[in-house]
């Protein structure tokens, strides 16, 4: 364990959130005159988004323990503040192709995005149950405003407030949750609750119970079963390009900190991985849940005719997926976490991405108005069909190797049932994918009358298609990328 740095030597390890706090504030400043322009106000926010990006490149590997032991710089960290701050970027981007972000209100769009990003980066490095508790809080609050973006819209509305409902039992559970486990070691630092229950002489039902509860608010945050209810309706009723960045985000940040908290928590190394430490064997949890989520998500997809409902579900299915990957105790297992994350980046992105830009022009979200889309907008359907057959895990796309990785992973470690599991849901949701793909090409168009392809859309969408293609065929440096990163 290394010697934790004081606040002050903290800073320059936490340059990538000074700098998204600075776009916050300038971003803030530029929309309070009168005469707001917000095609400035993007810009800058896309900038700095940018800028905290290149900023993680200041930091690069380096290992700290950040303000007294609260944070950790580290390679994980690193990965997901530079995975966050992206998504950020290309949410700015795609927000100005959706008349849902009104341009009187880019500015309140962007400070809220900047914040929500800023606990990202924080949920990414938190290795304090406070700092856990507080980070999550920070995603949380603002993701509930974001939801509820379209305040004139009845759905909306609708969707922040089960969002809230949600959120606020499943972070009453988590700090429950946390109090138990403060209570039974006499810690808050991870690495200290570690040491402690490694050493035994541990009331195992009351560190079950802690673990249960602790688990409740992060599986909320990644919609990992039983947590997964508000999806559906906040992913439905929420702005498409908020509903893009809650499916990646956040569920990046949730799912790097559930793999923190439990391997350096309940974990000790051991060979060439971890152990569960007090005899919990909470990896047999953590595959139960991943069957349920994957196998919910996936046949609830079977019956939605709203499309952004069905990848709602779809979201569900491939959080069940990436779970698997902590089930194997191993850097492996990590390794295929992260993989999977950044390809499920690039088609869950892009499949948001079309539907804001079909939804523009059509004004629906229903699967029965994509009737021959080929037809009338041939880039979009393309793309579109190459973002499903990723989704799916179809051979030649991302999303396959990502599903390789994490199902080699599962059965490297001889967990012959979860794999199973794993591959009969890949078939079950080739079903709805393939009912898109058929309605837009197949089906017969109900006006012949084209689809605009505006030029910025077209862009952002070859920047997500040309790599979901590319890392189909060649993936060897992500891959080395993501085992460098799985380092804590």
């Amino acid at each position: 364990m290394l010697e934790a740095l004081s606040a002050q030597q903290s800073l320059g390890f936490m340059l990538p959130e000074l700098v998204l706090t600075a776009g916050l504030i300038l971003t803030l400043l530029l929309d309070l005159p009168k005469e707001r322009r917000p095609g400035m106000v993007q810009a800058v926010a896309v900038a700095f988004f940018l800028l905290g990006f290149l900023a993680t490149f200041g930091v690069n590997d380096e290992r700290a323990l950040l303000a007294g032991g609260m944070f950790a710089s580290d390679p994980l960290a690193v990965f997901i503040k530079r995975f966050a701050t992206l998504t950020s970027a290309f949410i700015v981007l795609m927000s100005t192709l959706t008349p849902e972000v009104s341009r009187r209100r880019t500015g309140e769009f962007a400070v809220l995005l900047f914040s929500v990003t800023i606990g990202m980066c924080l949920m990414a490095s938190a290795t304090d149950l406070l700092t856990v508790y507080l980070s999550v809080e920070m995603v949380s609050l603002g993701s509930y405003v974001l939801a509820g973006f379209l305040k004139e819209e009845r759905a909306s509305s609708e969707a922040a407030l089960k969002y809230v409902i949600f959120g606020a039992l499943a972070s009453g559970l988590m700090i429950y949750g946390a109090s138990l486990l403060y209570g039974l070691t006499g810690y808050t630092n991870l690495w200290d609750i570690q040491r402690v229950l490694a050493a035994g002489d541990i009331s195992r039902p009351a560190l079950l119970l802690s673990v249960v509860l602790i688990f409740a608010g992060l599986g909320y945050k990644v919609s990992a079963a039983p947590f997964h209810m508000w999806t559906p309706d906040v992913y439905e009723g929420a702005p498409t390009a908020v509903t893009a960045f809650l499916s990646v985000g956040p569920k990046a940040a949730g799912m790097a900190l559930l793999v923190r908290f439990f391997f350096l928590t309940l974990a000790v190394p051991f060979e060439a991985g971890w152990q569960a430490v007090a005899n919990l064997n909470w990896p047999l949890l953590l595959g139960a849940i991943a069957a349920a989520t994957m196998t919910i998500g996936n046949v609830t997809a079977l019956v939605q005719t709203n499309v952004k409902r069905m990848l709602a579900y779809s979201s569900i299915a491939h959080a069940g997926y990436i779970l698997m990957g902590a089930v194997t105790l191993n850097g492996e297992g990590g390794m295929a976490i992260l993989f999977y994350l950044t390809t499920y980046y690039l088609m869950n992105l892009g499949a948001f991405l079309v539907v804001i830009l079909v939804k523009r022009q059509i004004g629906s979200e229903e699967i029965s108005d994509y009737k021959g889309l080929i037809h009338r907008a041939p880039f979009l359907t393309i793309a579109m069909t190459i973002f499903l057959l990723s989704l799916t895990g179809i051979p030649l796309t991302a999303g396959f190797i990502g599903k390789v990785y994490l199902f080699a992973a599962v059965v490297n470690q001889k967990i012959y049932w979860l794999a199973i599991i794993g591959v009969l849901n890949s078939v079950v949701s080739l079903v709805y994918y393939a009912r898109v793909f058929k309605t837009m090409t197949l089906e017969a168009p109900t006006t012949t009358a084209p689809l605009a392809e505006p030029a910025l859309g077209r862009a952002l969408l070859a920047v997500l298609v040309i790599p979901t293609i590319i890392l189909g065929l060649y993936w060897g440096p992500l891959a080395e990328i993501t085992a460098r990163a799985f380092s804590f």
